[in-house]
């Protein structure tokens, strides 16, 4: 008796134990990333930038999304369809709620489509300018345009809806511009209908994401909790890869790719990326504002725009400076998004005559000039503007580098200051198609209020380019539109209104206990990360 009721109290206790055991919840898997620039605003209309609506992607959500392989997916819409030429109607889905418990419905969409359009926004032409947004019901919304429009929908995927009731209480019902002096409630604040929220938010250092319990979908992530650092040195960020302080960095230095690689601790995952590196000039004002040609603008001369071309060796950077994980280009748009990119050809480095097209203009000694860069935004940036300030000073321009955080960059260079003589930047169409880029960057720019070449900085500017560009918009059979797409980019090219450089590379630092999707827009979406907790 005595054996047996030993063996009954074992029982008891280890059946205690293991119920104690099944009620303790597992530990949270935590993922921390790093990335060179910051998170500035948390309203997911301010800045036009990947990192930033990646970032803004796991709190807030689209009516329509791109699927791992950036084609077109449902989002907040379950469904659409064109009633006619000039109507769209979208579906909502139904029990989605906002993080703080709010019901999503039509109304959010009409508030989103008017706030996305309101002064301060810097993604205007993410829904075409002549669209109205028509509620039917709490669930259904129509689209209406003056004019038929193929494309209409596809920048949607990074025009995010708002709360209607809680920007209106909080008293954001417009954004707060890039560089205001002023924010409100939602620089700081974000209340999505998307997988994660924000616990906290401070720009500069750290942003804190939570998992949304309450979230309608399932994702493809394990995550509970994700915190963005900022870490503007390189090799500060890569040692806290190595060290396993972080789990994610971008951009990894071209330097460093090896040692990751043979660490054993992480990888390198590298891949084209659809961005376009380039170099724009002010070819608006009268006078050069920073430069020492008083009266005249320079750049106003087809000879200069020519010869600063043909200074800059292409070649050279993508070989030097990126270590060969770049491609030069001729156009403003990667080759995967257009298929007659193959047709041209870029222009050759030629110093030489880059001092004869400068001296014929009236400027056989050059001039001086500041170029503007971020410090923080692009792979080698920095170093690029600085092998574009050697390259020049061989035919006589002498250049001042201002190179500054992307913050500080992007206030002085974007609407509504445009205040730059001569630039480096970037572009992806959000629409991933050629009409983007030639409506955005290459436009003649109306005004500071958005629109048509809301990022043209230099407003480069021909009518004809325009006519073009709109035509594009309409025209749906593809031979003829990739026809009229190639006028618009030979119209450039014979303009010498840009400076394409190269499409950079992906390469991101991963930790090898994470797992998740890299595409070619170069956004690190939180929903497809998957790390294993090491015990």
């Amino acid at each position: 008796m005595r054996n047996i009721s030993f063996f009954l109290a074992s029982c008891v206790l280890l059946i205690g134990i293991g119920g104690a055991r099944s009620q303790t919840p597992p530990p949270k898997v935590k993922f921390n990333f790093a990335y060179k620039g910051d998170l500035k605003s948390l309203d997911p209309y301010t800045l036009k930038e990947s990192f930033a609506i990646a970032m803004h992607s796991a709190v807030y959500e689209t009516l329509i999304s791109r699927d791992k392989d950036l084609r077109i997916a449902p989002g907040l819409a379950e469904s659409w369809e064109t009633l006619e030429p000039t109507r769209w109607r979208f579906k909502l889905r139904r029990n989605v709620k906002f993080h703080d418990g709010a019901d999503f419905t039509a109304d959010d969409v009409i508030f989103s489509a008017t706030r996305v359009r309101a002064p301060g926004s810097n993604f205007k032409t993410n829904i075409p300018e002549d669209a109205e947004f028509v509620k039917v019901d709490d669930h259904t919304v129509d689209m209406l345009l003056k004019k038929p429009n193929p494309i209409a929908i596809n920048q949607f995927n990074s025009w995010f809806i708002m709360s209607k009731t809680w920007s209106e209480k909080n008293s954001s019902t417009t954004p707060a511009a890039v560089g205001a002096t002023t924010s409100n409630h939602a620089t700081l604040n974000a209340n999505g209908t998307g997988p994660f929220s924000v616990s906290e938010h401070l720009p500069g250092v750290r942003t804190v994401f939570k998992r949304n319990a309450s979230y309608w979908d399932k994702i493809d992530s394990n995550l509970d909790e994700a915190t963005l650092h900022t870490i503007e040195n390189d090799a500060t960020r890569v040692a806290a890869l190595l060290s396993g302080d972080v789990d994610w960095i971008d951009p990894v230095p071209s330097q460093d790719v090896q040692r990751i690689q043979s660490s054993g601790k992480a990888v390198v995952l590298a891949g084209p990326e659809l961005r376009t590196i380039y170099i724009g000039m002010d070819q608006y004002r009268d006078e050069l504002k920073y430069s020492d040609v008083m009266g005249s603008n320079p750049f106003k001369d087809i000879r200069v725009r020519e010869a600063f071309f043909r200074a800059i060796d292409e070649d050279a950077i993508v070989n030097k400076v990126m270590r060969g994980d770049a491609t030069a280009t001729a156009l403003l748009i990667a080759p995967s998004l257009y298929s007659r990119s193959t047709e041209f050809k870029r222009p050759g480095h030629d110093p030489l005559r880059a001092k004869a097209l400068l001296s014929e203009a009236g400027f056989p000694n050059g001039f001086s000039l500041v170029m503007d860069c971020a410090s923080d935004r692009y792979v080698n940036g920095e170093a690029i503007c600085q092998a574009v300030v050697s390259m020049l000073s061989r035919v006589g321009i002498k250049i001042t580098l201002n190179s500054q955080p992307k913050a500080k960059f992007f206030t002085k260079v974007l609407a509504p200051a445009y205040d730059t003589s001569f630039y480096l930047l970037s572009w992806m169409p959000s629409s991933l198609d050629a009409h983007n880029v030639l409506y955005e960057v290459m436009g003649c720019r109306m005004g500071t209020t958005g629109g048509r070449g809301s990022w043209n900085v230099g407003n480069y500017c021909n009518p004809n380019l325009d006519k073009i560009t709109d035509t594009i918009e309409l025209e749906t059979d593809i031979s003829k539109r990739d026809a009229l797409i190639k006028d618009a980019f030979q119209t450039i090219i014979s303009d010498w209104g840009v400076i394409p450089l190269h499409q950079q590379s992906i390469a991101w630092g991963v930790s090898k206990n994470v797992s998740l999707v890299q595409r070619p827009d170069n956004e690190l979406l939180l929903y497809w990360v998957v790390k294993k907790n090491e015990m």
